[in-house]
């Protein structure tokens, strides 16, 4: 093979590496769009003006990640829900919780520190894993938004991501700021372009965590 010939092929492979081959293994699938997820039922309540969210994703969670919350290695379950309406890609509010967990083998004990839009930061101790699981593989009475923020009329569902350990540190940290705003404001505003699209925000979470669960709510339509 002369030198071209080499050149030739290694420039096809690397393209090949770059693009893929339809129908190979590795090519990307077209990523699902917010109202085509997988629904599941959560309980939706007014508390005046601020609407309520209640939902599960303890199935995020299958027998070897649940044993492996008391190796005694910290384990992050990352849950986040985007307030979005049909037919339109950019959400309108975020509401989150992340649990960090880790069990303390002297005591024989998990320790819980959960960051949300509900309240900032706070320590929640649990004694066995199902304790870890109520608190941080379910949403109760989450703050999704104020009534203000929705349209009235008009169909509102949540996109929901959750990821147990995901390797994103950057995404942890801007959760983290997001956090530290005001109690109980969660829109999402023109300047708040980190989130982008539901579909940009699909394609970051792939293959970047022990294990994902995407799904979307029913609707709510304010009135």
């Amino acid at each position: 093979m002369t030198r071209a010939h080499r050149l030739l092929a290694g420039m096809a492979a690397v393209i090949g590496l770059a693009f893929g081959a339809p129908g190979e293994a590795g090519a990307q699938e077209q990523p699902p769009t917010a109202t085509a997820l997988p629904s599941r039922q959560a309980n939706f309540a007014w508390d005046k003006t601020r609407l309520i969210a209640s939902f599960s994703y303890r199935d995020v969670f299958d027998a070897p990640l649940t044993q492996k919350l008391s190796s005694g290695l910290p384990t992050v379950i990352s849950m986040r829900s985007f307030v979005m309406r049909p037919g339109e890609d950019k959400p309108v509010a975020l509401a989150f919780q992340t649990c960090r967990v880790v069990y303390d083998l002297w005591n024989e004990a998990y320790r819980v520190t959960i960051t949300s839009t509900r309240g900032g930061v706070r320590e929640q101790p649990a004694i066995n894993t199902e304790g870890v699981l109520r608190q941080c593989a379910e949403a109760r009475d989450l703050f999704i938004a104020d009534k203000a923020l929705l349209r009235a009329g008009t169909a509102h569902f949540l996109a929901v991501i959750v990821e147990i350990n995901p390797v994103s540190q950057e995404m942890l940290e801007q959760m983290n700021r997001w956090a530290s705003r005001p109690t109980g404001s969660t829109g999402i505003g023109p300047s708040d372009a980190l989130f982008g699209s539901f579909v940009n925000l699909f394609v970051r979470t792939v293959r970047t965590s022990d294990r994902t669960l995407q799904f979307r709510t029913q609707s709510i339509v304010p009135s």
